[in-house]
């Protein structure tokens, strides 16, 4: 049985990991430690355009999922 690759970026993965809130009440913080309540609002109300709104998406993704336990180790 034929087994696909992952279908993540590990580069991507590590640059999520690094990346910061550049504005509002959470300036400063990882993108992968902002509250779920805010990510969800985001969701909400519209991601903004752009690359942040992409890391954004994959936050809420991940936070919705369960999955922050993944950049546990990137930490």
């Amino acid at each position: 049985m034929d087994t696909a690759p992952p279908l993540y970026d590990h580069q991507k993965l590590l640059e999520l990991a690094e990346a910061r809130m550049p504005f509002g009440k959470y300036q400063g913080r990882l993108l992968i430690d902002l509250p779920e309540p805010y990510v969800v609002w985001f969701a909400q109300q519209g991601f903004p355009k752009g690359k942040l709104g992409d890391q954004l998406r994959t936050i809420y993704e991940i936070k919705v999922n369960g999955l922050e336990y993944l950049f546990d180790p990137l930490r």
